[in-house]
């Protein structure tokens, strides 16, 4: 997904994200999180400040004043104003960022400017879903969006990760409306695309595989450990070691 499309997508998904925390109210607990939904807006609008910030400055070294202080936030009546107007600081400063940005990263990427627009996109994208939570809501996502949020999730923080397994341990995540993938749990674990065409390949009758099926937008959700309506079949002892293998903190 390109630069424009993804600062699109973190646009609208930072106007959902904060209507649907003014409707839950910020003592609401956030389903699957520690946090109310006070501590979530204000997490999120800490790392939209810090994101724009490296934006804005070319920072090259990512432990910034604004980094250390993600997770703190003005007082309840603020809260709403202080968001909305950081979320719109980040998406001008990557619509006016050049594309020979030079600026620090964390996760692989085509440019630092394509790898901000992405990661906050889905930074912002994932917490929606948990402000919709709060609300009782459900969150759905445009499949070739989910896709290119699986794609981040699983060739960047997970393949930082690695799990010791006895044999071979796979998760096909089986989607309904685009491509499905492979994951092969491991030190590292490892992700391959695999074309509809090639999904009656895969041995699903073999130990040790675990298979989501769904929209891109429900793996996309379960791969982040959100409430989604996957079916799981195959081995759920592998399912589960996605979820307390691959779990991604603020630090």
């Amino acid at each position: 997904m390109d630069r424009l499309a993804l600062i699109e997508h973190l646009a609208g998904e930072g106007v959902q994200l904060v209507t649907s925390a003014n409707r839950a109210g910020w003592d609401a607990p956030v389903p699957r999180t520690d946090w109310d939904v006070r501590q979530l807006i204000t997490h999120v609008g800490g790392v939209h400040r810090w994101a724009c910030d490296v934006v804005r400055t070319g920072a090259t070294d990512l432990d910034t004043p604004l980094g250390r202080v993600v997770g703190s936030g003005p007082t309840d009546d603020e809260l709403s104003d202080w968001f909305v107007d950081g979320h719109a600081a980040l998406v001008a400063a990557l619509q006016d960022a050049p594309t020979d940005l030079v600026a620090g990263t964390f996760l692989p990427a085509p440019s630092p400017v394509h790898f901000w627009a992405r990661r906050q996109a889905h930074e912002t994208a994932i917490h929606r879903a948990d402000a919709d939570a709060a609300c009782g809501d459900r969150s759905d996502y445009s499949a070739g969006f989910a896709q290119d949020g699986i794609s981040e999730l699983l060739h960047g923080f997970a393949a930082r990760r690695s799990v010791a397994v006895d044999g071979q341990a796979r998760i096909l995540l089986d989607a309904t409306d685009g491509p499905s993938w492979l994951v092969t749990l491991g030190q590292p674990i490892r992700a391959t695309e695999v074309a509809a065409a090639d999904r009656g390949e895969i041995d699903r009758a073999g130990v040790g595989l675990a298979v989501v099926g769904g929209s891109s937008s429900d793996l996309y959700l379960w791969l982040w450990n959100r409430d989604s309506r996957v079916v799981l079949s195959g081995s759920s002892t592998v399912a589960a070691l996605w979820a307390s293998t691959v779990q991604v903190r603020w630090s």
